[in-house]
């Protein structure tokens, strides 16, 4: 993380008799190495994390059912105004969590973290709950001892809020990023309730239209299939760069910069700008696996998945739509030696 980190801290969570405690903390943790190397490896895990959500705090206007409500902004905006130490705001908001976890009857051990940082230039502040998981260590007498450790690598309650964004961009809708939960009542669900906000732009539902508005532009500006092929690679390569730095796609900016990969007379901007209702908002999050749409063909069924590049269809591999035939021409080293081996042949 090239960040200047100004506040750090960590309370624990612990169960007993099938009951969550906490124990908070007394004071912020020193900015040394340390503390810097446990939030690089949260950095790294979090943005390698394939689906974020984005969401906005609720608002006394907003009609939205919670069974528990939150007060998180409120202790947030009186410590950004200097009207809350930073431990005493850190210990409230284990507080707040601690009731969640009561309320929801979840047992679950571990740590909050909550540290506020420095970078290009803005605010921000990561709240993160930890897993622990318990370990083995050598100690100074060389003999083996248990130990309780983190379990970074299966964070799954964590979000990263852009104090500056909110402060001067109210209505944002994209202010707060959080790792996005899966199918049925999400964890990330429980964590939002947490930190009293609602989830704004969805991130897989804004990269699904792009996709889906990149294919009418091909169609529209009629793009032989060699164009049409780099506009979408191009398009993903802008949008996973984006992706990879943290940052929103700008239609501004990626129509300039598909200008200089695909000439075209009309620009991907003036055309979105003529779909009224289907057209793209001016800024989005993207999601990293909706958008390899554009550069990759996969699917599944029947006991069948099948996926490959698209540079790859009239080469190695070849579709007959009459009789939905694929034919694929040199299959992967590691399938190739399954299938040998299945049928008896030496490989």
């Amino acid at each position: 993380m090239q960040a200047d980190v100004q506040h750090s801290i960590i309370h624990q969570f612990y169960t007993n008799d099938g009951q969550v405690g906490l124990r908070v903390a007394p004071a912020t943790l020193a900015i040394n190495d340390e503390v810097g190397q446990l939030l690089d490896e949260l950095t790294e895990v979090y943005q390698a994390k394939p689906s974020k959500g984005y969401a906005r705090f609720l608002r006394p206007e907003d009609d939205h059912e919670r069974s528990v409500e939150s007060n998180f902004p409120e202790l947030l905006e009186k410590w950004r105004q200097g009207n809350e130490e930073f431990v005493n705001f850190s210990q409230e908001s284990a507080k707040l969590l601690h009731q969640q976890l009561q309320h929801y009857g979840i047992l679950e051990a571990g740590f909050l973290l909550v540290a506020s940082y420095r970078e290009r230039g803005q605010d921000f502040l990561v709240v993160a709950f930890l897993p622990s998981q318990e370990g083995v260590t050598i100690a100074p007498d060389l003999s083996v001892d248990k130990s309780s450790q983190l379990a970074i690598s299966k964070v799954q309650l964590a979000a990263t809020i852009n104090l500056t964004e909110w402060q001067d961009e109210p209505e944002s809708t994209t202010y707060i990023s959080f790792i996005k939960g899966r199918a049925g009542r999400k964890v990330s669900d429980f964590f939002l309730d947490f930190l009293g906000c609602a989830e704004g732009l969805n991130a897989k539902k804004q990269s699904q239209q792009l996709i889906e508005s990149v294919s009418r532009y091909a169609q529209e500006e009629q793009l032989e299939n060699e164009q049409a092929r780099q506009l979408r690679k191009s398009v993903y390569d802008i949008c996973d760069n984006q992706w990879q730095q943290g940052e929103p796609v700008r239609i501004k900016d990626l129509s300039e910069q598909l200008r200089d990969a695909v000439p075209v007379e009309r620009s991907f901007a003036d055309f979105n700008q003529s779909q009224e209702e289907r057209a793209l908002v001016a800024e989005f999050p993207t999601d990293r696996s909706t958008l390899k749409k554009l550069v990759k063909f996969q699917g599944q069924g029947g006991g069948l998945s099948v996926g490959f590049d698209q540079d790859l269809l009239g080469e190695r591999v070849e579709y007959d739509p009459h009789s939905d035939k694929l034919t694929i021409h040199g299959t992967p080293p590691n399938l190739r030696d399954q299938l040998r081996r299945y049928f008896g042949i030496d490989s």
